[in-house]
């Protein structure tokens, strides 16, 4: 294994998309991680657990889910960069700490490798069925960021951008894998730290006594302080003020949600990643994400080489939801099909953005394993025929 100074690995490597995940996360900075062993994410901790403390890191086997999700954001609050790992019930049990870290703007990176529920479900065996729960899980208004790899060399690129984006909005950002991505061993290409983008914690450079640590420009993250540096400063999942006090009134309630709320919604342009082909001149769009994307590519090529009119649209980032291009593309598309692993969870937001101008179609799957290409090309297949046939009326009344 060739390593940089840092102890970061360098070069083409083959791994696993979970294994993949640990070495982005060394490579954003990421010195801390707490969880509890998991399948079939366990393998993320496995290799954290031997590699953090070859480059001055530490991992801490929690004893569950929820002492994992509090104890990085003591972390983070510390001064480290923190993650933790978990998947199905582990995710769950993690909500009440996404929606403090969310209240008291924590940056930090929560993985979810998804398998089959609910409750103890399939723990080998894939499933997209965390993804509602990614961005709603918690209670209260809030917003996350969740990318969606589709590959082991994704796992390793996103996990570097999950960081980078928990660190400028100061949110908790999920990493939403899968059992098939997190399993699935393929090349990884790890360039040198000097080639990698990592986004650097931003400190105060105000006085001690004119330090607010919750006071930020409009529609921005404010900048932290480490504990032990001098700053006083309280962190409660109270409302409150921007010196961090409990305040317990609509008017502090209203501008503190709302600046947590707005510092996504405003950046959604330039947070959300997606990956397109053929949409320009598509009848019929296939929107995916994850595992589910690779297949849907098999279905849709043979689709185009039988002379249908069909696209792709790949959520990388699932969560802010592409709302904006999904409206400009339902301007001239005329059906939107969504393959995915659950029983209809993205599904619902495709089709609220649509906002019936254009057919959708939803092609679910319990989890399990993953869609038959076969199955997508047929509702592709269908999806044609139907506008045929609403095409044919629509001519006949007008004559």
């Amino acid at each position: 294994m060739k390593a940089d100074p840092k102890g970061v690995l360098t070069g083409a490597h083959f791994l696993d998309g979970d294994h993949a995940c640990c070495e982005g996360a060394l490579a954003a900075g990421c010195r801390f991680a707490a969880g509890y062993p998991i399948t079939p994410s366990t393998e993320v901790v496995e290799r954290i657990a031997a590699r953090f403390p070859s480059v001055g890191g530490i991992f801490i086997q929690m004893e569950d889910e929820l002492a994992s999700s509090i104890a990085l954001q003591g972390a983070v609050w510390g001064g480290a960069k923190a993650m933790t790992v978990t998947s199905g019930p582990g995710f769950s049990l993690m909500m009440e700490h996404i929606g403090y870290a969310a209240m008291v703007e924590t940056p930090c990176v929560f993985v979810d490798v998804q398998r089959s529920g609910p409750s103890t479900g399939l723990p080998t065996l894939p499933a997209q069925a965390d993804m509602m729960q990614a961005r709603w899980g918690s209670h209260g208004d809030y917003e996350v960021i969740a990318l969606c790899p589709n590959s082991p060399q994704e796992c390793f690129d996103l996990t570097i951008k999950a960081f980078n984006l928990a660190e400028v909005y100061r949110v908790p950002v999920m990493m939403m894998m899968d059992e098939c991505v997190g399993h699935m061993t393929e090349k990884v290409v790890i360039p040198k730290a000097s080639e990698i983008h990592v986004e650097p914690r931003r400190y105060t450079t105000a006085k001690p006594e004119d330090y607010l640590p919750f006071k930020a420009e409009k529609n921005s993250a404010p900048p932290m302080v480490r504990a032990g540096d001098g700053y006083r400063f309280h962190v409660t999942g109270l409302t409150h003020d921007e010196r961090g006090y409990p305040v317990t009134n609509a008017e502090v309630q209203d501008r503190c949600v709302r600046r947590l709320v707005d510092k996504i919604r405003a950046n959604a342009r330039q947070i959300i990643m997606l990956e397109e082909s053929d949409t320009s001149d598509a009848d019929i769009v296939v929107v995916s994400y994850g595992i589910t994307s690779r297949v849907a590519v098999k279905a849709i090529q043979q689709a185009r080489e039988d002379g249908y009119k069909v696209g792709h649209l790949r959520l990388v980032t699932a969560w802010p939801f592409p709302e904006k291009r999904l409206r400009t593309l339902a301007s001239h598309v005329k059906a939107f099909i969504m393959p995915e692993l659950n029983l209809g969870q993205m599904y619902f937001e495709m089709q609220r953005c649509v906002e019936g101008r254009a057919a959708t179609y939803l092609l679910p799957h319990a989890g399990g394993s993953v869609h038959d290409p076969e199955l997508i090309y047929q509702k592709i297949a269908y999806a044609a025929r139907h506008m045929r046939v609403k095409e044919g009326k629509e001519k006949e009344a007008a004559k």
